[in-house]
């Protein structure tokens, strides 16, 4: 909904222009960083302290680039920026591009956020910038839902939306009054208009208003704040991760990022060495049509473990390959599923409807259904996942460590155990998370959690010169991955209460027969009745699940978190969660809204 006038973007949508055609940039500058005194606030932060803005209509970004070359100008080198903003109507990735070409000095900013915005999601999406010193939280959504949604925590509001003539709904009562109850006392605001009505209804929901000078042609714009001034907040400096699986590598490196000293704990000699030690994992997401809580975190979580894998992969390596996935209408339940779904209105790049013979072109082989076609999903190694998150200098691992007892103390939590040599050691922390499968119910304080273990047995099936031409992993009751040059992956079995690990020549023959149901021209070429299954090799692992699938994510006790039961999902879910922990430890803005962060928490399901 992008037009270009007079060599300027036009939004069709809102007959009104993005930014000022005296200068965009200094429009920008002098009603929202000026307007907000934010050279002087970003200057004086403390060591460690969190600054947040908030935005109503982020557009093309440019407040928010304006803002983080401020930030990176002025403020102290272990400061962070949150920025919270709403988009209903985002542009695409072609119309961004061409309006952030317009602004060469803020192109090392551009650059950033477009590799980001082919992730984003509907609803809410998470980014980090500059080794995390940066965060955008990005909600693409209704401005009111947004607000009201939001967990608070804004010291500084930059109100953008277009018009309140040709946009009335950013510029109601009920946003002004949602805006004052997530601000923090002594929050600001600045806005371009000065529209009588707009005054006043800020007025009315409790800010200071004035009117000051405004920019270019624009006589006046209004400025203020609130009264009061900002509660001290609490700074951690100190962590204890017990896990070294994805989930514990992923808080672990979310912590580090905001200067938090991490101690890493593995009872194994080397990190992801249980569920997480697979050779290949997928990036599988399973949503239906309505969404509640669990969908709209699994939503959320998508998006951000693909940005956060596009954040690692160039720096670290690690093995992954975005071949998309394929979930086949493989019955009339899933049939049901998939056409609920696909009739919601989705972007191409997160999903799409797809028949038997467009299916069967994008993966390469004969499939006898069509389904939805998820081009970003793929595959990755996850030991290597987990050695990227935990290669942060704040983080110091501890492998080979079995933690054996939590105690809360004055400092916060001490944890003890014994190491490989079965000597006793001992940390304190102010906070711990604990990121361990089922056996967490060794711990007196996690004794009560309702975590079951589920046993998953992949199987690697040698490739054929048929085979060679799968292209994409396919999904029905299970899975194949297209082969790394001799094996595919193909999985999983999924077994409740049974905690062993050892190889099953019945489950091979499970995982084949899933193969049969996937593609039978596939599983017909690869002769799978005349494997010998005692031959084939595979990997078999203990996860655990929660009732429900929503994990337990959040603070049980003061200063004692977790980040447990992610099950098959892990790879997509762990990773927000861990930034959501984080947030919550470290007093900075949650990455998710409240009725998720309300559905994560590991308190109110199972008290009493």
């Amino acid at each position: 909904m992008l037009n270009w006038e007079g060599g300027q973007p036009f939004s069709r949508r809102f007959s009104d222009v993005y930014f000022s055609d005296d200068s965009g940039l200094e429009e920008k500058r002098h009603v929202f960083l000026q307007g907000n005194r934010l050279a002087e606030r970003f200057a004086s932060l403390s060591s460690g302290e969190c600054f947040a803005i908030g935005e109503t209509g982020f557009g093309t970004g440019l407040n928010f680039f304006c803002a983080w070359q401020l930030f990176d100008e002025v403020a102290p080198s272990n400061s962070s920026l949150d920025f919270f903003s709403v988009e209903k109507y985002p542009l695409d990735e072609k119309e961004l591009a061409d309006v952030l070409a317009l602004w060469p000095m803020l192109r090392q900013y551009a650059n950033e956020l477009l590799a980001r915005w082919r992730r984003r999601v509907p609803g809410w999406n998470r980014w980090c910038f500059a080794g995390g010193k940066i965060r955008l939280t990005l909600v693409i959504g209704d401005v009111v839902d947004a607000l009201t949604e939001s967990c608070g925590g804004i010291d500084a509001w930059f109100l953008d939306g277009f018009s309140p003539a040709r946009n009335p709904e950013m510029w109601t009562q009920q946003v002004f009054e949602s805006i004052v109850r997530i601000s923090q006392p002594g929050a600001s605001f600045a806005t371009y208009t000065c529209a009588g009505w707009v005054r006043r209804g800020l007025e009315q929901a409790g800010f200071q208003v004035r009117k000051s000078p405004g920019f270019g042609r624009k006589r006046e714009m209004l400025q203020g704040h609130l009264p009061g001034s900002p509660p001290v907040r609490a700074t951690v400096t100190k962590a204890i991760v017990i896990g070294g699986g994805v989930a514990g590598c992923a808080v672990a490196s979310a912590l580090a990022m905001r200067g938090v000293s991490v101690t890493l704990i593995e009872s194994a000699p080397v990190l992801a060495a249980a569920a997480s030690g697979n050779s290949r994992g997928i990036l599988h997401i399973r949503l239906s049509a309505g969404m509640n809580p669990l969908q709209r975190f699994l939503l959320a979580s998508y998006g951000h473990a693909l940005a956060l894998l596009d954040e690692k992969l160039p720096i670290n390596g690690i093995a992954r390959a975005e071949c998309g996935e394929l979930q086949l209408a493989f019955s009339a339940q899933e049939a049901k599923r998939i056409d609920r779904l696909a009739a919601l209105d989705w972007p191409s790049h997160v999903l799409r409807r797809v028949d038997a013979a467009e299916a069967s072109k994008l993966a390469g082989i004969e499939l006898a259904h069509g389904g939805l076609w998820f081009p970003a999903g793929g595959w990755l190694v996850p030991p290597q996942m987990c050695a990227a998150l935990a290669a942060n200098p704040a983080i110091v691992q501890r492998t080979g460590y079995r933690a054996e007892s939590l105690t809360a103390v004055e400092s916060g939590w001490r944890v003890e155990g014994k190491d490989e040599r079965q000597q006793i050691w001992s940390y304190e922390a102010q906070i711990v998370v604990v990121c361990t499968g089922y056996q967490v119910k060794s711990f007196a304080p996690l004794s009560h959690l309702p975590l079951t273990p589920v046993r998953g047995q992949i199987t690697l099936l040698p490739a054929t010169s048929h085979s060679e031409n799968l292209r994409t992993i396919v999904s029905a009751n299970g899975y194949i991955a297209p082969s790394d040059g001799e094996l595919h992956v193909l999985g999983a079995t999924h077994d409740f209460n049974d905690e062993a690990a050892d190889l099953r020549a019945s489950d091979h023959l499970e995982n084949l027969s899933t193969l049969a149901d996937i593609s039978p021209a596939l599983a017909k070429s690869m002769n799978i009745g005349s494997l010998d299954v005692e031959q084939l090799n595979g990997r078999a692992s203990v996860r655990a699940s929660v009732p429900g699938a929503m994990p337990l994510v959040g603070e049980l006790l003061p200063g004692l978190y977790t980040s447990l039961g992610h099950g098959t999902r892990g790879l997509i879910t762990a990773g927000l969660s861990g930034e959501l922990i984080a947030a919550i430890a470290c007093g900075h803005l949650s990455p998710l809204p409240l009725a998720v962060v309300n559905a994560l928490v590991p308190v109110p399901r199972f008290v009493g």
